[in-house]
């Protein structure tokens, strides 16, 4: 495949925060520590080894084995297993909710790009180890964001009536969803079939695809692993300086023209347990849990804290404090959305005497296999003009393909002469005749867009043909109006080349924040 890149402004696709933090914006600086760039790695590799306890490494290492018991482990997973108790080792983190059959192509996208990021700092930093983490977002309970995928224009939904965590769901219901699936998919069916509950079978799979780079599948809905963070539990639910940090952080982005999208609440925990995760609120002196008959007072939930740790599950604001108390971790790889929020976390990590991870983009790909990379040469457009809107991408076609003059700019601009001189005239006989002139002159020069619209659209006809290639491509790349990677699944591309995880692989740069288009010949 030849690969492309372009900028990401080019595209259109990215929110100004996003964009300007890539960019090293200095309005941003406060919010954030270490840039996303190999030489800073260097540096959180020193603040992370002062924070990071032999303990934590013992408790982390033991869960990890704990998970996998039941899977076959390459022999590079095993030698990161036995790393990760040494303080010369550190991990790369994405997460990703549990979308079932993988979900949208991004999720892939991470995974690669946190696989490469830790061969690139391995080479650059040999004296260290560097293991590539997928976070589970297990504890997650919207169900209906993970309930779908869609395959060859063709959307799947998963129908089931459970509630609460979708990682301890049973992958009941399934079974129908697999039966549509074309060969080549053996291992989504041995996973959710083999596996007792979502999380699992996503393990499962993930670790198939993944094994043999080392990648590391973390399910934090662990008891052991939520006893490291019983003191945050603890801290949130009588100080809440995390809703005081994260609300003084969206309130200066806000002042310098940033949209924020998290929001605080006092306690930033869940009550997690069978079919339920939700929200603690504190009501008087009781502690309740929203939309169930469930309370207790202070000394009641600082037992649970104390014996069942797991039954607390952290909410978006302190999810990623998490993570980083846990693991020793020197960035986290994201999308959009996901940096612009940690972005207001800042205040919560310093609050906990935590390091704050280094941010780092995740890939952005676009692929043109070899059926729509001949139809986009046959269209003569550049990789950018597909990033325009499709009545935009429509039109300059046209515009740039016909050999007749479409556009009467300079009509117009002698139309306006001729109603300047002619307003000049009349105003001298009676200035109150100078609005109804005016008005004259718009609507003049209206009629001649019109006539310029009737030209486009005339034109249009004699390159039907051609602009149905053109929509055709458009429709295919950026299905319902987004972008590829947000819609469709890795197994579009993986059917016909099950070598498209190692293509990926060899084809991104993790330290390129530029978008990558890949176009089969």
């Amino acid at each position: 495949m030849a690969l492309q890149k372009i900028e990401l402004e080019e595209t259109d696709c990215f929110s100004p925060i996003f964009l300007d933090y890539v960019k090293g914006a200095p309005e941003l600086e406060e919010f954030y520590g270490a840039r996303p760039t190999l030489e800073s790695f260097k540096a959180q590799i020193d603040t992370k080894s002062n924070f990071f306890s032999e303990e934590t490494r013992t408790v982390l290492a033991s869960s990890i084995k704990r998970q996998y018991k039941d899977l076959h482990l390459s022999p590079l997973f095993e030698q990161h297993l036995e790393r990760l108790r040494s303080d010369k080792t550190f991990t790369v983190t994405t997460g990703h909710q549990l979308n079932i059959f993988t979900g949208p192509l991004y999720f892939i996208y991470k995974i690669v790009t946190v696989i490469n990021t830790c061969k690139v700092l391995k080479t650059t930093y040999p004296e260290y180890n560097f293991i590539p983490m997928y976070w589970m977002a297990s504890e997650d309970h919207d169900f209906e964001e993970i309930s779908y995928f869609n395959l060859f224009g063709k959307r799947h939904t998963w129908e089931t009536s459970q509630k609460g965590a979708v990682g301890r769901f049973s992958t009941e219901g399934l079974q129908t969803i697999l039966e549509e699936l074309p060969e080549g998919t053996r291992f989504f069916e041995n996973a959710y079939k083999e596996q007792p509950n979502l999380a699992a079978a996503v393990r499962a799979y993930v670790h198939h695809l993944f094994s043999e780079e080392g990648l590391v599948v973390l399910d934090a809905d662990d008891a052991d692993l939520k006893g490291l963070f019983r003191q945050v539990m603890r801290e949130d639910t009588d100080l809440h300086s995390a809703k005081k940090a994260v609300e003084r952080a969206s309130s200066l982005l806000d002042d310098i023209g940033y949209k924020t999208q998290v929001h605080p609440r006092e306690i930033n925990f869940f009550y997690l347990d069978k079919g339920i995760r939700s929200r603690i609120e504190k009501k008087g002196e009781l502690y309740r849990v929203v939309d169930s008959p469930l309370e207790f007072t202070r000394a009641e939930l600082l037992d649970i804290i104390e014996n069942e740790p797991e039954k607390l599950s952290p909410n978006v604001v302190l999810r990623p404090l998490y993570q980083e108390m846990i693991l020793p971790n020197l960035g986290y790889i994201g999308g959009p959305g996901e940096l612009a929020y940690w972005l207001q976390l800042k205040g919560v990590f310093e609050a906990h005497g935590t390091p704050f991870p280094i941010l780092m983009p995740r890939n952005f790909a676009m692929i043109l296999g070899r059926s729509l990379n001949k139809k986009f040469k046959k269209t003569g457009m550049s990789i950018q003009d597909l990033f325009l809107e499709k009545d935009l991408l429509v039109k300059r076609y046209v515009q740039e393909n016909t050999e007749n003059e479409l556009r009467l700019d300079e009509e117009k601009v002698a139309l306006s002469k001729v109603f300047d001189d002619i307003i000049e005239k009349g105003s001298g006989i009676d200035p109150t005749l100078r609005k109804m002139m005016e008005a004259q002159r718009q609507r003049a020069l209206n009629s001649v867009e019109d006539i310029e619209k009737r030209l486009l659209k005339a034109e249009k006809r004699n390159h039907e043909t051609q602009l149905n290639q053109v929509e055709t491509l458009k429709d295919a790349l950026f299905p319902d109006s987004s972008l590829q990677e947000r819609t469709d699944n890795f197994l579009n591309f993986y059917l016909n080349d099950p070598n498209f995880i190692n293509l990926l692989l060899k084809s991104f740069s993790p330290f390129d924040f530029r978008f990558n288009v890949l176009l089969e010949n």
